[in-house]
């Protein structure tokens, strides 16, 4: 039975970095936010989305991600509406891609509200990455034409990280990417333990 390893982290903290060298060392990894970029270009979801959110975000049926971005991170009732109508789309996509990693001993699923959609209860593990919150809001203003007001409010909408941790087996603080990436070789050594045992 392969082993579902959740990997998750606030915005800015580096777990997309994390997840690029569990896959440079050969484990699969589902980037959950991809998932949900394709499934809200599927029919169903497009419909669902245009029913509770209108056709105006919709420019010749394509779907302006930062309109319904701008809607749903600055109003909790929205992104619940949206999380309704995507997260069982990614769970289900998840499951056909898991079908595929079936000779697999683990496989990493990465997404950054791990917890609050509940998809941890899933995962057989679970690893946090974290940062100091100036070092998370530098990275993000440099990758996204966004403002810092823009990510403090995106922050407050996303677990603690004293919480992700009480919740978690392993934590790697990816400040310095070489010790980040040591964390992670040191994870799969004891993964790799616990299935030899089990």
């Amino acid at each position: 039975m392969t082993k579902v390893i959740g990997l998750t982290g606030g915005i800015g903290s580096g777990k997309t970095t994390v997840a690029n060298y569990f896959k440079e060392m050969g484990v699969p990894v589902y980037i959950a936010d991809d998932g949900a970029r394709t499934v809200m270009q599927s029919d169903a979801v497009i419909k669902e989305i245009k029913e509770t959110f209108g056709e105006a975000l919709f420019e010749n049926d394509i779907l302006n991600r930062a309109k319904l971005a701008d809607i749903v991170f600055n109003n909790a009732d929205k992104l619940a509406q949206l999380n309704a109508i995507v997260h069982p789309a990614v769970k289900k996509d998840f499951e056909l891609w898991l079908l595929n990693h079936r000779d697999k001993e683990y496989v990493i699923y990465e997404a950054a509200i791990l917890f609050e959609s509940g998809r941890y209860k899933d995962c057989d593990s679970i690893i946090t990455v974290t940062a100091p919150e100036e070092i998370r809001i530098e990275r993000v203003l440099k990758r996204d034409n966004t403002t810092r007001e823009q990510v403090l409010s995106r922050m407050q909408m996303q677990w603690k990280d004293e919480d992700r941790i009480s919740k978690s087996n392993f934590v790697i603080n990816n400040v310095n990417l070489k010790i980040a990436r040591e964390e992670v070789v040191k994870i799969l050594k004891i993964l790799n333990i616990k299935q030899n045992q089990s």
